[in-house]
């Protein structure tokens, strides 16, 4: 199984775009968003993925209620946390880095994904940590996503 794993795309369409593109040429079989989509309208380029979407809600994602109805058809999106059985793996999706240390040092998940910070942060270990830096691109100039094969655990970082 494969993952597609993106965060903070800010509403950056050409660039949501090149990444639902990337994994669908890929064949993600699941995309996660750690979250900051931000404005409903993004759903319009979400909709063209051909997996399906699981996300979280970040810091910057304002009309929470509108984004879960515009996302109801494409996926799941849900609170700031998500826990998730996927291949056989655990894994915990959130925006914030808030218990990363904690949850990683437990080793009670397989995989653990976060966002906010812009910043790429792959680390591997029995549980790896994957921060695949900003899909839109607006703060460090660089737009990048990860996908992830569940079995192996190798991951691919790509730069749009």
């Amino acid at each position: 199984m494969k993952l597609g794993i993106m965060s903070d795309s800010h509403d950056n369409i050409p660039l949501i775009a090149r990444a639902v593109a990337l994994f669908n040429r890929e064949k993600v079989d699941l995309a996660l968003h750690a979250g900051d989509f931000v404005a409903p309208f993004t759903n319009m380029e979400f909709r063209k993925l051909g997996a399906r979407l699981v996300g979280v809600f970040g810091n910057n994602d304002g009309d929470r209620p509108y984004l879960l109805k515009r996302f109801a058809d494409i996926g799941e999106l849900q609170g700031d946390f998500r826990e998730l059985e996927v291949g056989g793996r655990s894994i915990v999706v959130m925006h914030e880095p808030k218990f990363l240390e904690p949850l990683t040092s437990a080793s009670h998940y397989d995989l653990v994904v976060y966002g906010h910070t812009h910043k790429v942060d792959i680390r591997q270990g029995k549980t790896m940590v994957i921060n695949p830096g900003e899909c839109g691109g607006w703060l460090y100039g660089a737009s990048t996503v990860v996908t992830l094969d569940l079995e192996t655990m190798r991951h691919t970082l790509h730069t749009l």
